[in-house]
C-alpha cells in the first residue's frame, strides 16, 4: 500500500435476485468459513429471506435488493429502508440496472432512495453501467460519469456508500470487458468521487466490478487497479461457485 493510500476492506457481494426459497439458505452456511478472511461478505437475497438469513448467516452482512424513497405510505408492494433495517439487513442494492430498465427508474429515483437508505442507517451499494451500444458508441465514461453525478446525494462516505460497475451488456452473458477497460472505467470513477468529495472521502469508497464474475476470472479483475471487490449474480447463488471469487478475493487482500 502506497504512502497515504487509505485502506478499503474488499467485498464480496451477491445479488441472488429473484430466486430463492428458505432452502437456499442452507448455502449461507457453507460460504461462512470463507466469510472469516480479509475480505467483507454480503448476500442480498429477495425480500421475503431477508430476516430469515439476518438471523442464521454467521459472518455474512445481508442486505436489500431495493427500497423505496419514502419510509412508509400507501405504496402498495413497496418494501422501505426502515423496514429492510428491521428486518436485519445493514445494505442495500439501488440502481441495478435491471430495476433501470425494468422499473423505468431514473437518476432522480435512485438518489432519493438512496437518502431514504442513509437515514435509516443502511450502506447502499449503488449500481452504474452503460448499454453495449453506449460502449460500442464511445460514450462509456459520459455515461458513467452522468449516472455518479446524478444518482450519488451529497453526504457520501466510505462508510454508507459503495459504487458497483456493472456494463450492461456483460450481466449474465458471459460477456465480460478486458481488464484494461475495467480499469478505465474504475479509475474514472475514483477521480470523479475525489474531485467532488474530496481526497479522504473519494479514496475510501468501495468500488466494486459486476458483470459475468465467476471463478475462472476472479482472480484476474481482483488484480485491476481501484477494483475493491465485486458485485456477483448467478456465481452466488451456490457456495461452491461463490466460495472460489471469495477466497480469491481474500487472496487479493493480502
Amino acid at each position: 500500500m502506497k504512502t497515504g493510500e487509505i485502506m478499503r476492506r474488499k467485498l464480496a457481494a451477491g445479488n441472488w435476485k429473484m430466486n430463492g426459497l428458505k432452502a437456499a439458505l442452507s448455502e449461507l452456511d457453507g460460504m461462512e468459513a470463507a466469510a472469516q478472511g480479509a475480505s467483507e461478505v454480503l448476500i442480498c437475497p429477495p425480500a421475503t429471506l431477508v430476516a430469515a438469513a439476518a438471523q442464521t448467516a454467521k459472518g455474512i452482512a445481508i442486505g436489500g435488493q431495493d427500497c423505496h424513497a419514502n419510509a412508509s405510505g400507501a405504496h402498495t408492494g413497496d418494501i422501505s429502508a426502515p423496514m429492510l433495517a428491521d428486518a436485519g439487513a445493514t445494505y442495500v442494492i439501488l440502481g441495478h440496472s435491471e430495476r433501470r430498465t425494468d422499473h423505468d427508474e431514473h437518476d432522480e429515483h435512485v438518489r432519493a432512495k438512496c437518502k431514504s437508505a442513509w437515514q435509516a442507517g443502511l450502506n447502499v451499494v449503488l449500481c452504474v453501467g452503460e448499454s453495449l451500444a453506449e460502449r460500442e458508441a464511445q460514450n462509456t465514461l459520459d455515461i458513467i460519469g452522468g449516472q455518479l453525478a446524478g444518482s450519488v446525494p451529497d453526504g457520501a462516505t466510505g462508510h454508507n456508500l459503495v459504487i458497483a460497475y456493472e456494463p450492461i451488456w456483460a450481466i449474465g452473458t458471459g460477456k465480460v470487458p478486458t481488464t484494461d477497460q475495467i480499469g478505465e472505467v474504475h479509475d474514472f470513477m475514483r477521480a470523479r468521487l475525489e474531485k467532488r468529495f474530496g481526497e479522504g472521502v473519494g479514496r475510501s469508497v468501495r468500488l466494486l466490478y459486476g458483470g459475468s464474475v465467476k471463478p475462472g476470472n476472479a482472480t484476474e479483475i481482483f488484480a485491476v487497479s481501484n477494483v475493491d471487490g465485486a458485485l456477483v449474480g448467478g456465481a452466488s447463488l451456490k457456495a461452491a461457485d461463490f466460495v472460489p471469487i471469495i477466497e480469491a478475493l481474500n487472496a487479493s487482500a493480502g
